[in-house]
């Protein structure tokens, strides 16, 4: 099985550039509909992601092996990344496949660019779909009085609940009344989280614990 370029000549023929903008523009939507799948997404963000392959498979018809023109694209994509905002792990990973998209289709290898983007949105769904790269690791903040020696005062508490404690940062807060005491911690899974905060509310004078997700554990 081979995969060959549609294009056979230096001109695009209606019908070519009605076939690549139409596999981009639905391969766009697809890899939007896969986003989606299991994660929240503004309006936005989804159509852009739609978009985007057909645009870019324009920009690469246009330039058709002239020189300047590609400069000028290079240009154009790096103004795009320089106005954007930095986003998560997932968007990033949404956005390249649209853009692997709009190359492939721009280039003629529409059956490639079919073949490869349902085989990664395959992927992508069986892996957001199971347990898969999921771990118990949460971030816990702490308050304590600032009487208190912070230094191995849950360290009973840790060992009972947890496989693993690392210390991230200690700050003064309340105009230096209260230390916070930042960890990640991962749980063990036949310890309930509940039991675990009420044995540290029991050690800080009932003071304010927080127990959630890692914030960055969706960013690169």
């Amino acid at each position: 099985m081979t995969f060959n370029s549609i294009f056979t000549g230096d001109a695009i023929t209606v019908v070519q550039g009605l076939i690549v903008t139409g596999v981009a523009l639905g391969l766009g939507i697809l890899s939007s509909l896969v986003y989606m799948f299991k994660s929240y997404c503004s309006k936005n963000f989804a159509v852009t992601l739609a978009l985007l392959p057909p645009i870019v498979s324009m920009l690469i018809l246009m330039v058709n092996g002239n020189l300047g023109t590609g400069i000028a694209v290079v240009g154009v994509f790096s103004l795009v990344r320089f106005r954007s905002q930095p986003g998560n792990a997932r968007e990033i990973l949404a956005i390249m496949l649209s853009m692997a998209i709009g190359l492939a289709c721009g280039t003629g290898y529409v059956t490639f660019a079919v073949f490869g983007a349902v085989i990664v949105c395959i992927v992508w769904l069986i892996l957001f779909s199971t347990p898969f790269g999921n771990t118990a690791k949460k971030e816990l903040r702490i308050e304590i009085p600032e009487n208190l020696d912070y230094e191995g005062l849950f360290d009973d508490i840790f060992k009972e609940f947890t496989t693993k404690h690392e210390v991230i940062t200690v700050k003064t807060v309340q105009m230096g009344s209260i230390y916070e005491l930042r960890y990640h911690v991962s749980l063990r899974r036949d310890k309930g989280e509940k039991a675990f905060i009420d044995a540290i509310r029991a050690r800080n004078g009932n003071l304010p614990v927080s127990c959630g997700r890692v914030k960055n554990d969706d960013e690169l």
